[in-house]
């Protein structure tokens, strides 16, 4: 008999939950003759909702609609799966799964792991992500007690990473650049991404060169305001350099994966460079490195999943290593800035990495300067992703991760669980 799984998430949403949500969905309808499933809806920050027109849409309103009936008419669920940051899980069906993209630092809130000690079985996206959970521990005092009290993850945590996706048809960008040579961020206005640094370092680093930096930056919907905020900001760092011969160019708003995917294959578009303090698992990246564009970043948090391959040379020595195949930032790990601290999510004792400003310089012009070596490595980096991390195989993991026994659980505890999803 299949279960009826309850998803929540924000797959009708554009932003890195919305397609890890849209993923946990794809890979459950894998299995359609395992899993009977319904779907709520929540938002994801100021993101905007996607306006797709195709088959997968009309498939999720249908099953949104489907699951508001069932409700309504006081349905029980046999297991839920929840897309989304910790804080946000609760058991909703006798056996419930946490999903989530993890954390950018060195630790986990506490509210986290008492989260996740409410689910049977956590799914994460990265190595970095799990980690977080399971190496994350809390000592303190029973307020009532005064008993020693440890509080650490006591549920499994597995790992389901993002797989490559494939286009065909992909639209033409009217990019109108005015040299060959340009290397593409994308990235939020904010702190953790560090756009202002990674600007200002290429400016400096190319100031008499005619190359050009695209920043891709969509926040807040795409607001006009927020454009204009962001161009301000560009504004105010360029203005430093008067006589500078590079460019920077912003994309902002909303784009479509197979637009994504037209800016990543753009021929004028050599490299992506990512100095943020730190990535659950870093998308991305990840779209880059998987259509063969050379990466510049650092060898710490989420994207180690997927930048590292097997070492190809002749070294004997070497054989079965696995080695980077981006351009490797150095860096240091120290702890968090206050004004980056987010109650209950980032916390103020723990730690993300800082890229080493001469390192960035030095590799952006290394990539430029050698460019053929670098497209070489990500053509292997490339062709490493196609084969270890396809949809199938991804699908297929998270299906054997969530498919778990329920028949440990009591008629009694299904309906009160189900009683307080009703209200």
């Amino acid at each position: 008999m299949r279960k009826k799984v309850l998803v929540r998430g924000p797959f009708l949403t554009r932003s890195g939950y919305g397609e890890h949500a849209r993923f946990v969905v794809r890979a459950l309808r894998s299995r359609e003759d395992l899993f009977n499933i319904y779907l709520i809806p929540v938002g994801w920050g100021q993101t905007g909702w996607i306006a797709n027109d195709d088959e997968e849409r009309e498939w999720l309103d249908r099953k949104v609609s489907k699951t508001a009936l069932a409700i309504h008419n006081k349905e029980q669920f046999d297991m839920s799966v929840q897309v989304t940051i910790p804080n946000e899980w609760e058991k909703m069906a006798p056996i419930n799964i946490g999903v989530t993209a993890g954390i950018e630092t060195t630790k986990v809130a506490p509210v986290w792991l008492e989260r996740a000690n409410m689910m049977d079985k956590v799914i994460t996206i990265s190595e970095h992500s799990k980690e977080g959970f399971v190496k994350t521990v809390f000592e303190g005092q029973n307020k009532q007690t005064g008993a020693p009290m440890t509080l650490k993850c006591d549920t499994p945590v597995e790992i389901v990473n993002y797989p490559i996706k494939s286009y065909d048809n992909l639209p033409e960008l009217n990019l109108e650049l005015d040299f060959d040579f340009n290397y593409l961020v994308v990235a939020q206005n904010g702190p953790r991404k560090n756009l202002g640094n990674t600007i200002k370092w290429f400016v400096e680093e190319n100031i008499d060169q005619k190359v050009g930096l695209v920043v891709k930056a969509f926040i807040k919907n795409g607001a006009i305001l927020d454009r204009q905020h962001a161009e301000a900001m560009i504004s105010g760092l360029l203005k430093n350099y008067p006589e500078r011969k590079c460019k920077v160019y912003l994309l902002h708003g909303d784009m479509s994966d197979e637009e994504m995917h037209s800016l990543y294959v753009h021929p004028k578009i050599k490299a992506l460079v990512s100095l943020s303090h730190g990535e659950g698992y870093g998308l991305p990246i990840f779209e880059a490195s998987y259509s063969a564009l050379p990466v510049i970043t650092v060898g710490w948090s989420g994207q180690c999943d997927f930048l590292y391959a097997p070492y190809k040379g002749k070294d004997k020595k070497k054989k079965g290593s696995m080695i980077p195949y981006f351009s490797e930032v150095d860096y240091t790990l120290a702890d968090v800035p206050k004004e980056s601290v987010w109650d209950g999510v980032i916390i103020a004792d723990s730690m993300w990495c800082y890229p080493n400003e001469g390192s960035a310089k030095m590799k952006m012009r290394q990539v430029r300067k050698n460019y053929d070596k670098w497209k070489k490595k990500a053509n292997t980096l490339q062709k490493w992703l196609f084969d270890n991390f396809t949809m199938e195989q991804q699908c297929e993991r998270f299906v054997e991760h969530a498919s778990i026994a329920t028949n440990k659980v009591s008629e009694n505890e299904i309906d009160e669980m189900f009683n307080k999803l009703i209200g």
